[in-house]
């Protein structure tokens, strides 16, 4: 579909925050392994030199005595302005801060499910909108509508909430109520009471974004399959292999993997998934912090090894999207069409803070099966396709067009292109996955 809608499918997901983590699959109920009044930190300085982490407590104060504008201080932004500073000084996309309610909205749980009534939500000017209910979903039963104006959550006016503030109001355990004051796009008004329930999001789906896999003259496509993996999930391997054993079964002359867009997500799921499509070969080396290796290499008996296959990646591709996307272009197992890939190429773990923010850690890297390190490097695609303005205005997806014409001519095989060569981590942290659409 088109770059706007893949982010959309970023920001339905509510994965803002994986977008930048390859996650080992665990996180750790603890500060890191030190305390409030821990040592202070001695990295980059002489013996003889250490670092009294009291001066920033002490700069605070002079500040909220003497600095000339008062209203420009608040403490929350200083706070996390100073974490932030702390860690961008590693130059390590894959450490990073996470606050509070950023953390509590948008990283979606392992499991790939959520606690709360499913439907997604955005700002639009100063309401917030109901963008569409999940199927099967209490939102969908109770009769919210794309469209319906929040005008209340539980009795409490949404004017001047941000999606932020209002997805946090509305999710809650399974099995409570929340009553939304509701306004239909026919000015009616209503009060809708649903019951929240688990919400479990699908990491694979059979079907393009703009709706069924039609070739460039708008005719069906029946003797190719489609996958599209959002992300890596929990439950991302149970979803794909029913998919592709009918695949295999049903006689299909090729097969277009969709990852554009997709953020990563767990190491295992990430793993498990590209599994299926090889049954011989490297997936990725991991390199710890001390020099230690660690092989994932393919076994046999893959769900579709066989069927000829192309991935979609796009610059939104990133972590463990990369690592599949590798492995079968390395493996020879396939090709890439469209973008080159973000360039993440880290493993984090979670660390939960007292604060309720986290702290990602990068604790390992990983490299491609050639031992090529993409991290701030990316992917280059065999076949480079990017969507032009005409593209969006015609709502036309020239990357797929492309994956289904060379399917159906398989000769035209173009020259390989390598992955990349090793390059230093870039100094500095990457744009922020753009937030305005979030799943309550």
């Amino acid at each position: 579909m088109l770059k706007v809608a893949r982010w959309t499918v970023l920001t339905l997901l509510a994965v803002a925050v994986i977008a930048l983590a390859f996650s080992v699959g665990v996180v750790v109920n603890d500060n890191g392994g030190g305390s409030e009044t821990a040592a202070p930190a001695e990295a980059g300085l002489s013996s003889n030199e250490k670092v009294d982490f009291k001066t920033l407590n002490q700069i605070l104060d002079i500040l909220s005595k003497e600095y000339v504008d008062p209203s420009r201080l608040d403490d929350r932004a200083l706070y996390e302005a100073a974490i932030n500073g702390l860690l961008q000084s590693l130059s390590d996309r894959g450490t990073f801060y996470v606050d509070p309610d950023t953390y509590r909205i948008n990283v979606l749980p392992s499991s790939g499910s959520f606690e709360g009534i499913g439907a997604t939500v955005s700002q639009q000017g100063a309401d917030i909108v109901i963008v569409a209910p999940i199927r099967g979903t209490p939102a969908e039963a109770s009769g919210i509508r794309a469209g319906d104006v929040i005008l209340a959550v539980d009795g409490e006016s949404t004017q001047g909430w941000t999606v932020d503030q209002a997805v946090l109001k509305i999710r809650g355990p399974a099995g409570t109520p929340v009553t939304l004051s509701i306004r239909h796009s026919d000015q009616t008004t209503e009060e809708i009471t649903i019951i929240r329930d688990e919400i479990r999001v699908e990491s694979v789906s059979t079907t393009p974004l703009g709706g069924a896999l039609k070739d460039k003259d708008g005719n069906p496509v029946t003797d190719l399959a489609y996958v599209r993996i959002s992300e890596f999930t929990g439950r991302t391997d149970d979803e794909l292999g029913p998919v592709l054993r009918d695949i295999s079964n049903n006689g299909y002359k090729g097969l277009i993997l969709d990852l554009r867009g997709n953020p990563g997500g767990l190491l295992d799921a990430t793993v498990g998934a590209a599994d299926m499509f090889l049954d011989r070969g490297i997936i990725l080396v991991e390199v710890s912090k001390s020099g230690d290796e660690r092989v994932y290499n393919a076994t046999a008996g893959g769900e579709a090894v066989d069927i000829p296959m192309v991935i979609l990646v796009d610059q939104f591709s990133a972590s463990g999207s990369e690592v599949l996307s590798a492995a079968i272009q390395e493996n020879d197992r396939g090709i890439l069409i469209g973008e080159k890939t973000f360039g993440k190429g880290t493993v984090n773990i979670a660390r939960p803070l007292s604060d309720g923010g986290a702290l990602f850690v990068s604790i390992a890297r990983w490299l491609t099966p050639d031992r090529i390190q993409i991290d701030g490097v990316g992917i280059q695609p065999n076949i480079e396709v990017t969507l032009s303005d005409e593209d969006v205005n015609l709502r036309r997806d020239s990357q797929l067009l492309r994956a289904i014409d060379y399917l159906r001519s398989p000769g035209a095989t173009p020259e390989p292109t390598a992955v990349g060569t090793p390059q230093p981590t870039p100094v500095g942290t990457p744009e922020p996955t753009p937030v305005g659409t979030a799943v309550p």
